[in-house]
């Protein structure tokens, strides 16, 4: 963790963000007390694989049969 004071953060908040876009957790302090952290922005969710998953699901003739210990309430 990287840990600086409000005035060294103005003086070098081009190097704070490239160390927070690098990974590193900075955190910006006022009278020894954390008040921000710089985190990197996500990038954008990749968009789902529709169809990607196919042929790893397969399910039996008899799914949608009644379950044998429901037919008391089948009556």
């Amino acid at each position: 963790m990287h840990q600086v004071n409000i005035e060294e953060a103005k003086t070098h908040l081009p190097d704070l963000i490239d160390a927070a876009v690098n990974g590193e957790e900075v955190v910006i302090a006022k009278d020894a007390q954390h008040i921000v952290k710089l985190v990197p922005i996500s990038r954008a969710k990749p968009r789902p694989q529709f169809g990607s998953a196919k042929g790893l699901i397969t399910m039996s003739d008899d799914f949608d049969e009644p379950l044998e210990d429901f037919a008391e309430y089948m009556k």
